[in-house]
């Protein structure tokens, strides 16, 4: 029968020490290769029972089928789209994630990027900076009152509606999932929810029914203008399309936390060296606030990231540690 100190743990990114520390303590036996290529790890995920990532590289058919004696693979992380959950499963190998982690992280990031566009926050700042002292073209809004509306309520999406309490908003939420309402959001059809949302925020995954899922015709189903906040992933909104619906006032302003246009590894910004038009716009226009994928990155999550992750492989091996 294996024990702890049989079970060979690769870490293939960087995380807080604590993750690779209580492993340490528990008796696992830790590897790290933070440099390899893909081709050079699948060369040796035969010696490992267990792989720890963030978002590197895919972790695909060809990977899986060299990884023989794996049990487990954690993602530090939310979502597990850069594995092939289907095939994994086939494998009987145990996928472990942390969506509970950093959720508090990713609601704060989304009502402070809704005060910030409500209150031309970015927008004044700079103009300060750069000797303006604008008071009527900063006039700002109250989010009491408005409709926010929420796609996606697992999570991330239920932390975000808690945060909302404070205010005077009626919170709807629209999920594939039947009767995940509670005390804080009004679940709805999404028809209602375009008819009635003044701000959208996304707390969905990356899938194959989400990808694109904000083009033009998802735009278009709202009755009347909104905000929009992403914290969830960029390939969720079309850019071109919500660029376009911003020119037509159909959308007041945008916070973007991630863009379609990241890599994988979310390390890095575009799929090219070439700027697209879409973005281009984003970076010059007054009423949008971007920042690089770090809703959920804080110093306090980074860390519940990883006791997280450690729990859960140890409740994996529970009769051996």
């Amino acid at each position: 029968m294996l024990q702890p100190q049989d079970i060979n743990i690769l870490h293939i990114d960087s995380n807080n020490p604590i993750l690779w520390e209580q492993l340490q303590k528990s008796g696992f036996t830790n590897h790290q290769d933070f440099t390899a290529t893909k081709e050079e790890i699948e060369a040796k995920i035969h010696h490992y029972h267990g792989i720890v990532i963030r978002s590197r590289f895919k972790i695909d058919k060809q990977f899986l089928d060299k990884a023989t004696n794996l049990q487990f693979i954690a993602r530090v992380g939310a979502g597990l789209e850069s594995i092939d959950c289907e095939y994994a499963k086939t494998k009987n190998l145990t996928l472990i994630a942390a969506p509970e982690g950093n959720r508090n992280a990713v609601a704060e990031h989304s009502l402070g990027m809704i005060l910030s566009l409500f209150n031309n926050l970015n927008k004044a700042d700079r103009e300060i900076r750069s000797g303006h002292w604008n008071r009527e073209s900063n006039r700002g809004h109250e989010l009491d009152g408005k409709t926010v509306g929420i796609v996606g309520y697992g999570n991330m999406g239920k932390s975000f509606a808690k945060k909302l309490r404070g205010f005077e908003v009626e919170v709807l939420c629209y999920d594939i999932l039947e009767n995940v309402g509670d005390a804080n959001a009004k679940q709805v059809s999404l028809q209602e929810l375009q008819q009635k949302t003044d701000v959208l925020s996304l707390h969905i995954p990356w899938t194959p029914e989400t990808n694109k899922m904000v083009d033009s015709v998802f735009i278009a189903g709202f009755k009347k203008p909104f905000w929009i906040i992403n914290t969830s992933r960029g390939n969720n909104i079309v850019t071109a399309d919500l660029v376009a619906a911003m020119q037509l006032g159909r959308i007041l302003g945008a916070g973007l936390d991630v863009l379609e246009y990241e890599k994988l590894s979310f390390e890095t910004l575009f799929q090219d060296q070439t700027t697209p038009e879409a973005f281009q716009y984003l970076l010059q226009a007054p009423n949008v606030v971007l920042t690089p994928h770090v809703a959920g990155w804080t110093f306090e999550s980074h860390a519940c990231l990883a006791e997280i992750i450690v729990d859960k492989i140890k409740a994996k091996y529970s009769s051996l540690v």
